[in-house]
């Protein structure tokens, strides 16, 4: 059978394992163990181990007695008991891993309580549970137009039906104290079956969700982490991080659970730096810590006075040798004398081909001038025209056509454009002979010089517009 936390792709195969619904190790489903002691026999007369760990929708284990004896793998249907009714689970962990987990959650003091597994699922129970599956979602938005109409302060995050469709267990988040009989009575008058409402966290809604991260990952909540520690901004301090709101917490709007990963990694580094380093002393003057580079062990400081010095790095050793030194009452005549710490030299990485390059697109390029390309040699040259000789020249065929008889040739004739007879510019005859010759004005020359009036003649020059005068110009 296929894992019931697949969504289905095309033609209804399963869009998660790929395995085309034939997987049951269980691998597609959120929170999955992997059972590395499947390979192993137990010794004889060893009896297999009792308690079984069953998995429900998103992330909710738990752990029930196989007090039938049955033979359960990793992936299995099994009906469990339930008050009322009976609910469906997968098996996530039987044998010796059970027993691990048992251990890692602190479940085994308890195992009188625990609930026992009933039977395999068979078919038609299977068919049923999908069905109540698939109603969960319209569920939900339902039960989200009701709240807001009773305009109470709580969000329905998930809706987990029982396998027999006798329940429904609504998840929702809110701040404070919320009454929600009211909302009891439309729920179950709505839908018809038992209700159960389950306040959750913000960090338990984001697990059960699920979503992408700022690294781009799945959400480690919904993914492998299976307990919540608390998260404080002194995690942050620890690490040197801004204590920025926006970037340090998560989906959830808490502060990310990843603060705590390199924690502990911060804490033995930072037993290694001295206790008393904000200030020392020496005949310059005194030199207060601006930042530390933990994992290098270099801490940077500065003089107070002046304010235009360059910040000096000290050791951890060096520093601790200061401060002995302020204490004795002794005090060094500058920080250069202790500075032994050398930088490494950061060689500047060259592109080779300016597509890989990072800044390409940051650089202001200049505005395209369209040159004209001189003649190449290497260049083939523009066609000539037919009967046109090459460098603009006339050809000799077009310019004198040879002549049967052995004569002279003769020019070519060409002919001349029609001239319009209107245009008082033609004269001479036109083509259509018609009109009569009209003589044509002169363009220019020194003829019509004399016969232009002096400028005096002509009338006062007028005066430039002013701007401050508007349109009236005297």
């Amino acid at each position: 059978m296929g894992c019931e936390t697949c969504t289905n792709g095309k033609n209804g195969q399963p869009a998660g394992c790929k395995n085309n619904g034939t997987c049951s190790s269980g691998g597609c489903s959120k929170l999955a163990v992997y059972d590395w002691l499947a390979n192993m026999d137990l010794p004889g007369q060893v009896a297999p181990f009792e308690y079984v760990e069953i998995r429900f929708k998103n992330t909710r284990k738990e752990f029930y007695r196989n007090s039938e004896k049955l033979s359960l793998n990793p992936g299995d249907a099994v009906i469990v008991e339930c008050s009322p009714g009976y609910d469906v689970g997968i098996v996530a962990a039987a044998g010796e891993m059970a027993r691990l987990q048992m251990q890692k959650k602190n479940a085994t003091k308890n195992t009188r309580d625990l609930k026992r597994i009933l039977r395999k699922a068979s078919t038609p129970e299977l068919e049923i549970w999908r069905d109540a599956r698939a109603l969960e979602h319209d569920t939900m938005l339902k039960a989200r137009s009701i709240t807001s109409s009773l305009k109470l302060d709580m969000k329905v995050g998930d809706v987990e039906y029982q396998g027999d469709k006798s329940k429904a267990i609504f998840y929702y988040t809110a701040e404070g104290r919320v009454d929600f009989r009211e909302l009891i009575r439309k729920l179950a008058d709505t839908f018809r079956v038992r209700i159960e409402m389950r306040q959750i966290g913000a960090r338990q809604e984001a697990g059960r969700l699920g979503g992408i991260g700022s690294c781009g990952r799945e959400l480690c909540c919904s993914t492998w982490l299976t307990d919540f520690r608390s998260v404080s901004t002194s995690a942050a301090r620890y690490q040197q991080l801004a204590l920025n709101t926006q970037k340090l917490a998560g989906q959830c709007g808490k502060l990310k659970c990843c603060l705590n990963y390199e924690l502990d990694s911060y804490l033995d580094a930072l037993k290694h730096f001295p206790k008393n380093h904000a200030k020392i002393k020496t005949k310059k003057g005194s030199a207060v810590h601006i930042k530390t580079d933990i994992f290098k062990g270099i801490l940077w400081y500065v003089y107070e006075e002046g304010g235009t010095n360059s910040p000096m790095p000290l050791t951890i050793e060096r520093t601790k040798e200061i401060i002995s030194l302020n204490e004795k009452g002794q005090f060094p005549d500058d920080l250069k004398d202790f500075n032994d710490y050398v930088a490494p030299v950061v060689e500047a990485y060259a592109s080779v081909d300016a597509q890989d390059s990072l800044s390409r697109f940051d650089e202001k390029k200049g505005k395209r001038r369209n040159k004209k390309r001189k003649p190449d040699g290497n260049r083939p040259q523009r066609s000539t025209p037919q009967g046109a000789a090459p460098g603009g020249e006339k050809s000799a065929q077009t310019a004198r056509e040879p002549r049967k008889d052995g004569a002279e040739p003769r020019k070519q004739n060409r002919r001349k454009p029609a001239r319009n007879p209107n245009n008082p510019r033609n004269t001479g005859d036109t083509p259509t002979g018609n009109s009569p010759a009209q003589p044509q004005a002169p363009r220019s020359g020194t003829e019509n010089k004399g016969n232009r009036p002096p400028r005096s003649e002509k009338g006062p020059r007028r005066k430039p517009r002013n701007k401050d005068q508007g349109n009236d110009v005297s």
